[in-house]
């Protein structure tokens, strides 16, 4: 079993947009619950009106993952407000109570999960950030991408535990797609020394990948037009 189940009390997923982070962490929650913990899923991307976890409100309460979001996030709204549930959910979270952090991906969203760093780092139990990289999304080397997530930190007032390799092309991920991005990962990994968490794998391929640590995923956030 990987090592990122069960999860721990406080768990934040961080990356630049477009990389995965949302799917992760639906994938993450749905088997956190698989295993028995009663998961709280919070959504702190405050701007990008797509690819946000409460936009999947309904199949994860359906499956028994409880959503904490922003006012407005499921609108096109401008203008939304982090309500007092937010610091409650962290401030409630436990090893059987986990919360997963969707966390923005611009700096918008960083600089509001920076608000919540204080009661995150008081807890009783070590907070997990883990770093999503996704190579066939990254414009930038592995020196970049590194450097990039330094600028999350500062941001986001916490520091990254690990880093998820999560290399997909969508529909058209094959194992090749996944196994061919190790070096990237290994790279960018080392750069930061953080050890590489998980390598996220389409559910098809799980028993065939030789990856670190492979993750089986489904996609379940959808383009808009889909």
């Amino acid at each position: 079993m990987n090592e990122l189940l069960p999860l721990s009390p406080i768990t934040v997923i961080a990356g630049r947009y477009g990389v995965g982070k949302t799917n992760f962490s639906l994938n993450l929650a749905l088997a956190a619950q698989e295993r028995g913990q009663e998961v709280t899923l919070m959504d702190v991307d405050i701007v990008n009106p797509y690819f946000r976890s409460s936009d999947y409100t309904d199949f994860l309460e359906s499956r028994g993952i409880r959503i904490v979001a922003p006012v407005f996030a499921q609108s096109m709204l401008d203008t939304p407000s982090l309500p007092g549930s937010m610091q409650a959910a962290i401030e409630h979270a436990s090893d059987t109570h986990p919360l997963i952090i969707d966390m923005g991906g611009d700096d918008e969203g960083a600089k509001a999960m920076g608000r919540f760093s204080s009661a995150i780092k008081s807890g009783n139990s070590p907070y997990t950030m883990l770093y999503v990289i996704n190579e066939r999304r990254e414009i930038e080397s592995p020196e970049e991408t590194a450097q990039m997530l330094k600028d999350i930190e500062r941001r986001c007032k916490l520091e990254a535990t690990g880093v998820v390799n999560n290399t997909h092309l969508s529909e058209e991920t094959t194992l090749s797609v996944v196994e061919a991005s190790a070096p990237f990962a290994e790279k960018t990994a080392s750069l930061l020394g953080l050890p590489i968490v998980c390598t996220t794998v389409p559910a098809r391929y799980a028993q065939q990948a030789h990856v670190v640590r492979p993750f089986p995923v489904d996609r379940h956030v959808r383009m808009p037009w889909e």
